[in-house]
């Protein structure tokens, strides 16, 4: 039953949307603008082809899970101990091909388990397109993360350096060129949508989950770079997708897992977190995402939360005042809005599922992501919640002129792109090893290598300890820390690059650890006796900062590393794998390189449109520790003071160099 407070109303809501669509003056909906063809095909469609065009599922595990109080294996679910097998969804079974048929959805997200090697996603995202097809459907958007970086679902392929490492650079080419690297690629896939750019400007350091994702934390540094990057999709003939309007960047809540609220007013983010947003809509942008955040001095209706009992403001995702009066009516954006994710916390933690898509639909919402499919029984809710959103239209809850509004803006974006011509998703032999080849190619990884390579950021070296230049009978300790322990192939990979160019000879000892707890105090000995020392921090959250906490106790060890080597005139150098923040955490330091991005490389070095996906930033930066490759980029974030408490402070240490 829904919960509602607030002073507008769901009848209010209605009322709006129709006069919305009815109206002349700024009606984004004007029937001149529309082609015969998308006309039409909407005026073709039943309401359950429509809601079907609205809709976005993944399946992305499947995992048989009896109902509860059916039997199982002859004993109720309530009592048996045996425990369902999780397949990743790499080919469809028959009852998801059947789903697919059925509900015309307009698209689908892939995730990292949905995704192999090349031959295996060409195949699925083959499959899906004819499963729909196979039912009188139309091709679906078939959308991928691939921002490049710490988020590439794609596991295989050219996973880039990174949006705050493409701004690094100085240069929006370096960020046209590596989308165009990404484009190419999923366009080999079959996947024909990037939920990327994000516009987010990261303006709080302790920001949980944009970080990194973000190009700057200036608006105008992050319109630039964003915009740069969308065109490098289009230039491929790949859909881009800005995200998460308003803004994910002043967050301290990661929606995931919690609900954020930003408390600004409208003119504030008028002057920051919409600038990017809007200097890409005047640039032609097809497709933005919502953030689940609230805005409570933008949009004041209320929900009673279905865990608290207490009233939360309705996030931008659900808002009309957000969807339609600021991005719609203010922006003049006239593309495609998509939700994030429905399954994250703050939407499932607070709101009944079919309040969440009536009110979304209402706001202005035209896609709608739904919940991932993990097992039969999310499978089922994806099926109920297409049958509960039909019905919702039929009885007036939903408006229908909204739902046409939606489905004619989808057909338009799929008429743009080519999708409505294609009839045939068969595939060739040549079709196949064609993708082999293209996705992690040679030329796409030297793309990613040179960026990464202009990206590096020296914002410190005194008494020139940056780069070192090892002689024959020298040590190097290098020491990863905790945190980056996952990372450490990279050394590998910059190992055989930096001998096989000649800058490490068979004379120099280069020992290579991962800090620990065990081995901590054993470590700081090794590093304060080595004739040189470079330690890899990789901060990821604002804890890491602290060394009295798990997840940053290594440094506390890399100041007694960097101490100890200062009392016997030594030098240490500080890589920054991730978050540049760590530059203000080492300021006792003699060189600090940042290097914006790591990845986990399962494979060293990976291959060709198989393996691993290749994350050059981290190697790129060992080998210019050892003067292989220098160092030119620029900061495109302010470094912060950190505090005797291991706090950012508002004070400034490094500048942002743009």
């Amino acid at each position: 039953m829904r919960k509602w407070n607030g002073v507008k109303g769901l009848m209010g809501m209605m009322l709006s949307t129709v006069m919305l669509a009815g109206s002349v003056s700024g009606n984004v909906f004007a029937a001149e603008s529309q082609s015969d063809r998308v006309e039409s095909i909407l005026a073709g469609m039943s309401i359950e082809e429509k809601i079907g065009q609205m809709m976005v599922p993944s399946f992305r595990i499947w995992k048989e899970v009896p109902a509860p109080g059916t039997e199982d294996m002859n004993q109720t679910v309530e009592n048996t101990d045996s425990t369902p097998i999780a397949v990743n969804v790499t080919e469809l079974n028959d009852e998801i091909r059947q789903c697919i048929a059925k509900y015309h959805f307009g698209g689908t997200v892939l995730y990292a388990e949905n995704c192999n090697d090349a031959e295996q996603v060409l195949r699925l995202t083959s499959d899906i397109q004819s499963a729909s097809l196979s039912g009188g459907g139309i091709p679906m958007l078939i959308a991928i993360d691939q921002e490049g970086g710490t988020v590439s679902r794609i596991g295989f392929g050219t996973a880039g350096t990174g949006n705050m490492s493409l701004a690094a650079t100085g240069d929006p080419q370096y960020a046209r060129k590596m989308a165009a690297v990404f484009g190419d690629e999923m366009k080999s896939l079959g996947i024909n949508t990037d939920f990327a750019p994000v516009m987010d400007v990261n303006r709080n350091p302790n920001n949980p989950i944009i970080g990194i994702r973000s190009f700057s934390d200036d608006p105008d540094v992050a319109a630039k770079y964003g915009i740069a990057y969308m065109q490098g999709l289009h230039d491929t003939g790949t859909i881009a997708t800005l995200k998460h309007f308003p803004g994910h960047g002043n967050t301290d809540t990661d929606s995931h897992t919690g609900f954020p609220c930003i408390n600004e007013s409208y003119d504030s983010l008028k002057k920051s977190d919409l600038v990017p947003f809007q200097a890409a809509i005047n640039e032609g942008a097809d497709m933005i995402m919502t953030a689940h955040i609230q805005y409570p001095q933008i949009e004041k209706e209320t929900y009673i939360s279905k865990t608290t009992g207490e009233p939360v403001y309705l996030p931008a995702t659900m808002s009309r005042t957000i969807l339609t009066g600021i991005l719609r009516h203010d922006m003049g954006f006239e593309g495609v809005i998509v939700t994030d994710g429905l399954d994250m916390a703050a939407i499932s933690d607070n709101f009944n599922t079919d309040d969440v898509i009536c009110m979304s639909i209402n706001a202005g919402v035209d896609m709608i992501l739904l919940p991932i499919v993990t097992d039969t029984n999310k499978f089922h809710e994806t099926e109920r919640i297409m049958e509960s959103a039909v019905a919702m239209v039929k009885d007036g809850r939903i408006s229908e002129a909204q739902v046409n509004a939606s489905v004619r803006r989808i057909l338009k974006l799929k008429e743009k792109y080519g999708l409505l011509d294609k009839k045939d998703f068969t595939l060739t032999d040549a079709q196949v090893a064609q993708t082999v080849a293209n996705v992690g190619s040679p030329a796409h990884r030297n793309v990613a290598w040179q960026t990464a390579t202009k990206s590096l950021t020296l914002v410190k070296n005194e008494k020139s300890a940056f780069p070192i230049i090892p002689k024959t009978g020298e040590n190097v300790y290098i020491l990863f820390a905790d945190a980056c322990a996952s990372r450490s192939e990279a050394w590998t990979m910059a190992e055989t690059k930096l001998k096989a160019e000649g800058k490490l000879n068979d004379g120099v000892s280069v020992t290579m650890q991962k800090n620990t707890r065990e081995e901590g105090d054993t470590q700081v000995a090794q590093a304060v006796q080595a004739d040189y020392v470079i330690l890899v921090s990789r901060i990821y959250n604002a804890a890491c900062l602290d060394p009295n906490t798990d997840d940053g106790f290594s440094t506390g060890y890399f100041d007694q590393i960097i101490t100890g080597r200062k009392a016997v005139g030594k030098a240490t150098i500080v890589v920054s794998s991730q978050l540049p923040y760590d530059a203000g955490r080492f300021t006792e330091a003699d060189a600090v390189l940042l290097a914006y991005c790591s990845g986990v490389m399962r494979s060293v070095p990976p291959t060709s449109g198989a393996g691993s996906a290749y994350v050059p930033n981290l190697p790129a930066a060992l080998c210019a520790c050892f003067g292989d490759g220098v160092p030119g980029g620029i900061l495109p974030v302010d470094i912060p003071v950190v505090d005797s408490e291991y706090n950012m402070t508002d004070s400034v240490l490094y500048k942002r160099a743009q």
